[in-house]
């Protein structure tokens, strides 16, 4: 009950922290962005890339490396 008594205190207390804070904050300058600075990612002319080149596996090509695979598993875990 003892709160209920103050709560017109509580409130007054609670808006002038509020105010000040505004104020404070207002006070702030605010930031200052800068243009982030690019890089230049440099590639030396003798730099090795590779190129991969392949086909597409057919579907009967698919069927046969899933089971070679799922063979391979089944042979290391001893099913």
């Amino acid at each position: 009950m003892n709160v209920l008594k103050h709560m017109e205190a509580a409130f007054l207390f609670s808006l002038s922290v509020a105010g000040a804070a505004s104020v404070a904050i207002d006070a702030i300058p605010p930031a200052q962005a800068s243009v982030p600075v690019q890089s230049v990612a440099l590639v030396q002319p003798g730099m090795p890339t590779v190129h991969v080149t392949a086909k597409r596996m057919t579907e009967a090509e698919k069927r046969a490396s899933l089971q070679a695979e799922r063979a391979a598993v089944d042979a290391r875990s001893g099913v």
